[in-house]
């Protein structure tokens, strides 16, 4: 059997549908991928992606907890960091040098945080 080369999914509580999927589309430049309700007005349990990294958004509240941290490695952290601030996104840590790894924070609207990576050609092993 063939596998992606992602193998995890991480999912992240959000508390409300319309504001979240706003914020990943169009903010953060995600697709949605699949939307599930068990019977219309349930809470929703989606796939969203963005050059192929997967995530789940849950408004479950027994799936996980708001506050979740996913890290995303990429190829370069700075211009990721210019298109999201240009499209209003909450940056809680600009780009910055950290453990071998040029890295910013945004966070989403539940204060998830999404933490993107790319690796210093300086990294040490």
């Amino acid at each position: 059997m063939a596998t992606s080369e992602q193998r995890v999914i991480p999912a992240l509580r959000i508390t409300n549908y319309e504001r979240s999927k706003a914020y990943y589309v169009a903010t953060l430049g995600f697709t949605v991928d699949w939307e599930h309700r068990f019977e219309p007005n349930f809470p929703v349990f989606m796939s969203i992606v963005r050059d192929g990294m997967q995530l789940y958004l849950t408004e479950h509240s027994g799936d996980c907890q708001v506050g979740g941290l996913v890290h995303f490695v990429i190829p370069d952290v700075d211009a990721w960091h210019a298109e999201f601030r240009d499209r209003g996104a909450i940056v809680a840590e600009a780009p910055n040098n950290d453990l071998g790894f040029r890295n910013m924070t945004i966070k989403d609207p539940d204060g998830n945080q999404l933490r993107f990576m790319e690796p210093s050609t300086s990294r040490v092993a």
